[in-house]
Formats: C-alpha cells, structure tokens, sequence
C-alpha cells in the first residue's frame, strides 16, 4: 500500500504576545518578524517541501487570512486554504483537515505544524520528518509528536516525559511517550532538564489518516460525529458552506487534552535541529543579534546607554532610546509598546484594555 505524504500548516492564530507586530489584520505568520527575508509561513513551507509535494499541503487559517496566505504561498491553489470560520483550537482545525484529505486520498500520512517556528537545521529536520513517516509505515496506528532537547529549563514549553531503560539511555531514536507535562515553574523545569527524560513539546505532530481518525472516534467521538455529518460535501464545492455553519458547534479543544494526552499509542523522536517557538518577545530576543551591551535593535534607532534591551521599530519610524536596561520596546501602525522583558507574559492581558 503507497501511503501519499501531507503537510497540514496551523496558520489561524492572531499572534497577541506580539503585539504591536502581530495584529488582527496582520497577525505574526505573515510577518518577517526574523529579520531572513521570508515570513514565518512561507519558511515553514519551504522546511516541508523537499518531503512534501506541493498539490499534499494544506494550510487552515481563519477565513479572513486566506488572501494572505495565497500571497504568501503563491505554489498552492486557493482549495488547498482551508478557512475556518471561528478559531476552536487545534483538535477541529485537524479534524476538518482530515476530512478534507480522507476525500482525496485514504492512504496518508500527516505531519501537522504550526506556521510560526524557527528551525535552524533543516536537514536534520528533514531527516527527523522521514524518519517519522517511516516509523508509520510500520506503525500505523501510532500518534506521533517531535520532542525537542531541552538545552535550558524553559518554562514557556510544556514537556514529554520519555521512559528509561536500564543503562539509562535511549534504545532506539523513536521513544514511547510516557505522560504530556504542562507548562512548568522554573523550580521543575530545573528538574525536568536534570532528569534527562524530559523533553519540551514541539506541537509538531506525525500520524497516518487511519490512525488519528480511530483516535478522534475514541476520544472524541462528538467531534468526528460533527463532522460526519458533512462526510459528503468534502472536496467539493459545498465544503465551505458546511464548514461556516458547523464549524461554530465545534467544542474549543487542543488536540493534545483531547486526544495525545489519552492516547496509549503515542511516540516521540527526540529532535535537535535548532528548533524555537517564536511565540513572544523574549523567544525572539534569545535568537536576536545583540550589539555589545546585550541590546537588539531593529530599527532606525539611536541607542544611548540601554543594556540587555529590545527595540523593534518599524521602517518608516525613527527613534532615540536612551538608559533602560532589560526592556521592550516596539513600535507599528501607531502603537507603542514600553515594558520589562520579564513583564512580556503580561501582555496578551494588557492589550484587552485596549479593546
């Protein structure tokens, strides 16, 4: 049997921690927020597609983002934008990805990334992807996530914890997972790392269609039962119409509580190809060129005394930044933003002050 390889890109969030960037209109996957040249979905494009053929991936974003993402990915045809009508996490946005695949091909397999990563070795990368699918062909009813080797005790990572064997290394680079860990305080991130048996959640996942469509039967069968519903508009042109009214009866679930975390068929690779999940200020700070005093500056800046701070100003804005040590400041479409780096977590809350 010739299982067909697809690329399901997570590309509807809006991207609140980085604010001002990441707005409603212009949300953070279509920023270059890096600085390379490339927004965050097309790199996460070009990443897959020496493993993926260009007609096997999927993007699913909010519908009002479909226009970007054909800007952005010019390759793919306007069916392969899947839109949602409402954000509902990330358990529907893969459940209606796989009803749109299963009415293509019957034969898949999946690998499910969110559109906003950085990743510093694509070869290795490249070569991790394979050797998840190749793990599938012989495994097929196998849910499958890319664990990461945690160089620090990160606290903004939730955790896989992998088993041990008796000469306390891995046996083998596939490792059964053994429990899902939240988002842990500093005290047992320094644990988590120390134990060696940890690893941080990438949110990148592997299955075949058959293996995660048994899973969303037994885990969450009132989803998959939406969705049946449906079965037969899937691929054509009444797919759309079906999704705006349905999608809305969609419970807000992430595929890892409802399904990954029950699953007793779960497995990771240990991974290390330079991986980060830009999701704030201070993600993207650690992986910023700094001058001699810890500063990163993008931006018509004149900086006079600052230390260990971070100033993003946009093109056609000049600034003069001058005494603070351990800030952030940020500047687009005629919003400021002035904090303490340490402070960054706040502001997802303090922005809903503004609405």
């Amino acid at each position: 049997m010739t299982m067909k390889n697809y690329c399901v890109i997570m590309a509807g969030g809006i991207g609140s921690r980085f604010w001002p960037l990441s707005k409603d209109n212009y949300p953070k996957q279509f920023l270059d927020i890096l600085g390379t040249g490339k927004s965050f979905i097309r790199s996460t494009y070009e990443r897959f597609s020496p493993v993926v053929p260009d007609e096997n991936f999927l993007v699913v974003t909010h519908a009002a983002y479909k226009h970007l993402v054909l800007e952005h990915l010019p390759m793919l045809k306007p069916e392969q934008v899947l839109c949602e009508p409402a954000r509902r996490n990330t358990a529907p946005c893969i459940a209606y990805a796989c009803y749109h695949i299963q009415s293509k091909c019957k034969n898949a397999n999946i690998v499910v990334t969110p559109a906003d990563h950085l990743v510093t070795n694509e070869v290795e990368f490249q070569r991790i992807i394979r050797l998840g699918f190749g793990f599938l062909a012989q495994n097929q009813q196998a849910l499958m996530t890319i664990g990461i080797k945690p160089s620090r005790p990160e606290t903004g990572y939730g955790y896989i914890q992998v088993g041990k064997t008796e000469d306390g290394r891995q046996k083998t680079e596939v490792e059964k997972v053994m429990n899902f860990k939240e988002k842990p305080d500093y005290e047992t991130a320094v644990k988590f790392v120390a134990d060696g048996h940890y690893l941080w959640n990438s949110g990148i996942f592997l299955w075949t269609l058959e293996g995660i469509m048994r899973a969303f039967q037994r885990d969450l069968p009132d989803l998959l039962n939406l969705f049946d519903e449906g079965r037969d508009t899937f691929g054509t042109a009444a797919e759309q119409d079906f999704i705006n009214k349905k999608f809305l009866d969609c419970p807000n679930i992430s595929i890892d509580y409802g399904i990954m975390e029950k699953s007793p068929d779960t497995f990771t690779i240990p991974a290390d190809f330079g991986w980060s999940d830009i999701g704030t200020w201070g993600s993207l700070f650690t992986h910023a060129p700094k001058d001699g005093n810890g500063n990163a500056i993008r931006g018509k800046v004149v900086s006079v005394d600052n230390k260990n701070t971070m100033v993003n100003i946009e093109e056609s804005t000049e600034a003069v930044v001058e005494g603070l040590e351990d800030y952030l400041v940020a500047y687009r479409d005629h919003s400021l933003l002035v904090c303490k780096l340490h402070d960054e977590q706040q502001i997802k809350n303090w922005i809903e002050g503004l609405k």
